[in-house]
């Protein structure tokens, strides 16, 4: 079963990205999702044949993740965008982890901010590891109301494949390959940065967080 191509048209007219700019964007996107499809196509096909071992199947498989990664990354930055943004509400789980991590909410903006003018191409990632104390709490139920659920990261990924935290959940995403955002502001990436910044969508990424 092929995976399939999601609209994300409804970010058009989001301001401070042009339709130009997410037009590209999403073609880009559909690109991961045909090379993804065609690859995993190859590789099924290969090993029907019994071609294990050879040079072609192992960079084939090599290259399967990279190509997963730019689909799947690119469904969670749209999927925690929307037009004008959504406030995240000042008695939210997450708004009080985020305090709890950082000192406070705008220290982590800063920190993420931060992270995502470095020099490079990738992808910022606001992490949560579920099971930081997990032990603890099993160990403790009496006391579970109050022990600590859980850990917060901003994560720098280098490309699609450097820097991920295995079995941490991706809260909020943000796409900082220059495809993302040079057509509509050049080098300033700090007024992408803003750009973003001002499209979250906070209720998506509250939703991943109590999945």
């Amino acid at each position: 079963m092929q995976y399939e191509v999601k609209s994300f048209e409804h970010l058009l007219c989001t301001k401070g990205m042009s339709d130009a700019l997410l037009n590209n964007h999403f073609k880009l996107y559909e690109g991961y999702v045909t090379n993804f499809n065609k690859l995993n196509d190859t590789l099924v096909a290969m090993e029907k044949e019994g071609k294990f071992g050879t040079p072609e199947f192992s960079e084939l498989n090599r290259r399967l993740g990279w190509e997963w990664n730019g689909m799947r990354l690119h469904e969670l930055y749209f999927g925690n965008m929307t037009k004008g943004g959504s406030a995240l509400s000042g008695d939210s789980e997450l708004r009080k982890k985020i305090i709890a991590e950082w000192g406070s909410f705008e220290m982590w903006e800063k920190d993420f901010r931060a992270m995502g003018a470095m020099r490079g191409i990738g992808w910022v990632i606001l992490y949560y590891d579920r099971n930081h104390n997990k032990a603890r709490i099993n160990a403790d139920r009496e006391n579970a109301d109050s022990a600590d659920r859980g850990r917060l990261f901003n994560v720098w990924v280098n490309e699609h494949d450097v820097g991920h935290l295995a079995g941490a959940t991706p809260l909020l995403v943000m796409d900082v390959f220059e495809h993302a955002f040079v057509l509509d502001y050049g080098l300033n990436r700090a007024g992408y940065i803003n750009a973003f910044m001002n499209a979250i969508g906070w209720r998506e990424a509250e939703r991943r967080l109590m999945k």
